[in-house]
């Protein structure tokens, strides 16, 4: 393992292993994802994957594929997400909101297909992401009462503030398309910390994360636990924001097993 990779040089600059299939879940260039697959197996979990980048289309799913293909060596096949970002034609909102429910649609409506192609056992499905991802899945996860678990990973968890530290030069107003007091519905609908969740949530941060702030993550889990959700917070001591997606990381393991879990109780 190597040291802490904070600001992500590494996984942003280098390519990860190929996917075995791409799966079109839409009929745009951004609506598909990637899928990884373990060697040799049958009827294996599904995770689908959300990258981040601040929702913005700079960022696109290839760095998350690092994390991807690791995973698929403890077992578990992944669908690594593209959609449509704020600053791509239809993204925002609510187009990027439409494209993870519609890949989650997409998986649940061909699971034969996905079974007998692939081997693929969709009824053990996770949903999970990185950043402004991780907000996406637990979104999902409050959408679709059918997801059992879902993680996020250094996750923009609460919308609302997002936009009172402007973080990123206020991504998220660009993503909903306005300020709180502009488009208040729009929040409503999107932010996870507001909207109530059945499924089990499993938060992993690190403690040094300079790019969303741990306090996201711990916010959200106690606002949940007083809620009488079920959710916990994986706190990383000395990891920053992209050494919980990079698979060459020392902190890597913890996150594997935290990841590896959610299959475990769905």
């Amino acid at each position: 393992m190597l040291a802490a990779d904070n600001d992500g040089t590494r996984i942003l600059s280098t390519s990860p292993p190929p996917a075995a299939a791409r799966i079109n879940y839409g009929q745009t260039p951004n609506q598909f994802g990637e899928l990884r697959l373990p060697p040799g197996r049958k009827g294996t979990p599904l995770l689908m994957f959300i990258h981040g980048g601040y929702w913005r289309a700079r960022y696109n799913l290839t760095h998350a594929g690092h994390l991807c293909a690791a995973l698929t060596g403890t077992g578990v096949a992944t669908l690594n997400l593209e959609y449509r970002r704020a600053d791509n034609a239809g993204g925002g909102w609510p187009g990027t909101f439409e494209d993870i429910a519609a890949a989650r649609q997409y998986v649940a409506k061909n699971a034969k297909e996905l079974a007998g192609k692939f081997g693929l056992d969709v009824s053990r499905f996770a949903v999970a992401g990185h950043s402004a991802g991780g907000a996406l899945a637990l979104w999902l996860a409050a959408r679709d009462s059918s997801i059992r678990v879902a993680a996020s990973l250094a996750g923009v968890n609460d919308l609302h503030r997002a936009w009172e530290l402007h973080l990123s030069n206020d991504a998220v107003a660009q993503l909903l398309g306005g300020t709180p007091q502009q488009v208040a519905e729009h929040y409503a609908e999107a932010d996870p910390v507001q909207l109530p969740v059945t499924a089990r949530q499993v938060l992993i941060h690190g403690s040094e994360d300079t790019i969303v702030s741990p306090d996201f993550s711990r916010r959200y889990v106690e606002t949940k636990l007083r809620r009488g959700e079920r959710a916990e917070l994986i706190e990383l001591r000395g990891a920053g924001h992209f050494d919980v997606v990079d698979p060459q990381s020392t902190y890597w393991p913890a996150v594997e097993q935290g990841l590896r879990a959610l299959f475990q109780s769905e």
